[in-house]
């Protein structure tokens, strides 16, 4: 029986990650070794909560009950605490390769580690533990209080047991989950990188400039936003990070990442969270 969750890494996802879980009942770890990170997602998810409240989606006693569920620790120890546990890290292999070994020898025999990497193989995150059948990705989407999608990858040593209780868990936050295999950047990625990449290009050979190129796609494809304006939304030191795998992984040149975007990172133009990419923030 999961009741409760352990979240490692208090970014933008984690917190997202941990505030979901939180409002739907189960007791929340959130770890981090960055006390200020800790802080930082607390007060993000406070936010998120008031708006939820402010729309009258989410109750105030709703919203007090969620942020008792929460705890934070520095300490991957607490995790030990945890029926189930989601890593959060930065999108980062060797980070996450060593995290993996770390979070293996805290939690309990049984306990699943699902990852939320976009892009990083399962298969190789799971040879890091003892227990490389209890290990999946479980790769939510951002703003992960809002968007209703989990991707979950089935790394090569995946049980099925494992994709079942999963897939359980997805749909009792309210999320739809979708089975991917363990190929680089599964499927959100495999198609959403190559896109931003091309609009990247697009924008370098001046066919169009970001303006333009974000108009056609969200008047003439119907997206809601247009992929430049997505990849400042992402970061686009994210996006280069996810074309190099994608690059690495399968070898085909077409997924070689676009001069502009190496450019644009190198100068720490990464879009929203610098202030400045394709548009000023």
């Amino acid at each position: 029986m999961i009741k409760t969750v352990g979240v490692v890494g208090a970014g933008t996802m984690g917190s997202g990650i941990a505030q979901v879980f939180a409002q739907n009942g189960f007791s929340v770890i959130l770890q981090d070794v960055a006390p200020a990170a800790l802080d930082r997602a607390r007060a993000t998810i406070e936010k998120s909560l008031a708006k939820f409240v402010e729309k009258g989606k989410l109750a105030a006693a709703d919203r007090d009950a969620t942020v008792a569920r929460l705890s934070t620790s520095v300490d991957l120890g607490a995790l030990g605490q945890a029926d189930f546990i989601v890593e959060a890290a930065t999108e980062q292999v060797e980070l996450k390769l060593k995290l993996f070994a770390q979070i293996d020898g805290v939690a309990r025999p049984g306990v699943i580690i699902g990852s939320n990497t976009s892009s990083i193989s399962i298969t190789a995150l799971a040879a890091a533990t003892k227990r490389p059948s209890l290990v999946l990705g479980m790769h939510f989407m951002n703003p992960v209080p809002l968007m209703t999608l989990v991707e979950l990858i089935k790394g090569q040593a995946t049980s099925a047991e494992t994709m079942a209780t999963a897939t359980d868990l997805c749909q009792k936050l309210g999320k739809t989950p979708v089975e991917a295999a363990d190929y680089p950047g599964f499927i959100a990625n495999r198609i959403l990188m190559p896109m931003i990449n091309e609009a990247i290009f697009a924008v370098m050979e001046g066919v169009g400039t970001p303006e333009a190129v974000d108009t056609v796609m969200k008047l003439g494809m119907n997206h809601p936003m247009g992929p430049l304006t997505l990849a400042d939304f992402i970061g686009l030191d994210v996006c280069l990070a996810i074309m190099e795998v994608l690059h690495n992984g399968l070898g085909d040149p077409k997924y070689r990442a676009c001069p502009l975007l190496r450019r644009m990172v190198a100068a720490g133009y990464l879009g929203r969270k610098s202030g400045r990419g394709f548009y000023t923030y």
